[in-house]
């Protein structure tokens, strides 16, 4: 039996993830540019019913391939002399699936997670006191305070991740090469941060810190 149909089908499914993905990544930056601007609660509210409903498509959409992936690994363990329906069958994996949904895996997706996390920290950083001029001279005293310089390249960073273990940030593309090379060598890595215990960098462990981002860029404005 060919099933190259098929994996041309699941292929480009999980090309729509990609789709998914980029949508939540731009909801975000919109929502962290509402509270910048300090635009009205309920427009970043509807920010986050944005971030729910495509985490709703994500869901679905693995729910799909799984069903998909599962039915063509049953087949091709079996080997049925008569081959079965494929599309109800993988159907009826679906709707198993998707029967036992629950509003905390839409909490538990990745992205909306992230959303959150930075969305509250923005809100910290620009909501923190009652007035504007307030706020101006708390973030300008927290700019000053910062260190923007990676503890690997000692160059100010560009695209800042942050170690979800130890709370450490690093240049995104020299953490990674440093886990890369020390991958090869089969050695874990070491915080680079001087001072941390942390001795098991992983690239799982890295989130993208559009907040810290933020603050470098607009330093380097002034």
């Amino acid at each position: 039996v060919s099933f190259n149909a098929i994996d041309s089908a699941l292929s480009s499914l999980k090309n729509c993830q990609s789709y998914i993905n980029s949508g939540m990544d731009v909801a975000t930056q919109v929502a962290l540019d509402l509270v910048e601007s300090f635009n009205d609660e309920e427009d970043v509210n509807n920010m986050e019913k944005v971030m729910l409903e495509y985490a709703t498509m994500d869901r679905e959409l693995n729910h799909y391939i799984k069903a998909f992936e599962e039915t063509i690994n049953q087949v091709k363990r079996e080997k049925p002399e008569n081959l079965p329906d494929l599309e109800n069958l993988a159907r009826e994996k679906f709707l198993e699936m998707e029967s036992v949904n629950s509003d905390s895996d839409l909490q538990r997706n990745e992205k909306y997670m992230y959303f959150k996390d930075q969305l509250k920290e923005m809100k910290k950083q620009y909501h923190g006191n009652d007035t504007i001029e307030q706020i101006d001279e708390d973030i300008a005293v927290t700019r000053s305070q910062m260190n923007f310089i990676c503890p690997i390249t000692q160059v100010t960073m560009k695209r800042p991740v942050r170690n979800k273990v130890c709370g450490h940030i690093y240049e995104e593309d020299a953490i990674l090469e440093m886990i890369q090379t020390q991958k090869q060598k089969k050695k874990k890595v070491r915080c680079p941060k001087m001072g941390c215990s942390h001795v098991d960098v992983k690239g799982s462990d890295l989130v993208r810190d559009e907040i810290f981002k933020r603050l470098i860029d607009s330093q380097k404005k002034q």
